[in-house]
């Protein structure tokens, strides 16, 4: 089946409260910024949602400081060169969200099992130290080949996974740069996948040396969103919005988030 095409609105509308929503991208490239700035034009905007970034960065930061936020999976939370990611940080000293603490292979194994449909995947990782106290979750188990220790990483579910992209075409194939995260994985692990794409093209996508094609059916949802990753970068379309960075962390500095919110939907109304 081919995906369907919906406008931003109606897919954000496809966000309930409680869902494990991902976001593709990595740190300041290619987040599904105009897919987070609908969910926030809502009249009712989502709650208690658990955050799944690989890394998480000024989309996720936005819905931390709207309240949408009930738990953060990320081995990673910030604005890269422009520092902390300043509602997270808030959020994180006063208890005010779950964080699940994460590092790059917990999320990986994770989210391996969870494509596989597997209960979990054992890994030397996290073997003699702290880590299990903080996540009671991940077991030790024993290897039946060799008997040494493992640590068992349960798999993660998603419900929602949203990716920026480059063009999509009438099959639903898609394109993204090379910086691909863990955008392909994500693809296969979630229920539904929103592209967000800054074209639609008439002819059917080829991969080149420099752009990764997701093929047809990985798409569920295509959304037209030209300049969807801004302030975020979407090479070679365009650079990192760095003024518009520097706004929002005066803005939050100075204790003004919702004027900033305010300000930022009526810049696209």
């Amino acid at each position: 089946m081919r995906p369907r095409l919906l406008s931003l609105t109606e897919a954000a509308d496809l966000i309930s409260d409680g869902m494990t929503v991902a976001f593709g991208g990595m740190t300041l490239y290619r987040r599904p910024m105009a897919f987070v700035r609908e969910l926030l034009r809502r009249r009712v905007r989502p709650k208690d949602l658990t955050l799944l970034c690989f890394t998480a960065g000024l989309e996720s930061d936005l819905l931390v400081g709207a309240g949408c936020v009930g738990t953060v999976r990320s081995c990673y939370f910030g604005l890269e060169s422009f520092g902390f990611a300043p509602m997270f940080t808030q959020a994180a000293q006063t208890g005010a969200i779950h964080i699940l603490e994460e590092t790059e292979v917990s999320l990986a194994l994770g989210i391996r099992a969870g494509i596989q449909r597997v209960g979990y995947l054992p890994s030397h990782a996290w073997v003699g130290t702290d880590l299990p106290r903080l996540r009671p979750d991940v077991k030790s188990v024993i290897d039946p080949y060799s008997g040494e220790p493992l640590m068992a990483f349960p798999a993660i579910a998603c419900d929602v996974a949203v990716i920026h992209a480059l063009e999509a075409d009438p099959l639903g194939n898609v394109t993204i740069n090379l910086n691909a995260g863990v955008d392909v994985e994500l693809v296969y692990l979630a229920q539904t996948v929103v592209f967000t794409v800054e074209r639609l093209v008439d002819e059917p996508l080829q991969r080149t040396t420099d752009r990764l094609l997701i093929p047809s059916p990985g798409a569920d949802i295509i959304v037209q969103a030209p300049r969807g990753a801004w302030p975020t970068s979407c090479y070679p379309d365009y650079p990192v919005g760095g003024g518009e960075f520097m706004r929002y962390i005066d803005a939050c500095n100075a204790g003004e988030f919702e004027a900033y919110i305010e300000s930022m939907l009526d810049m696209e109304s």
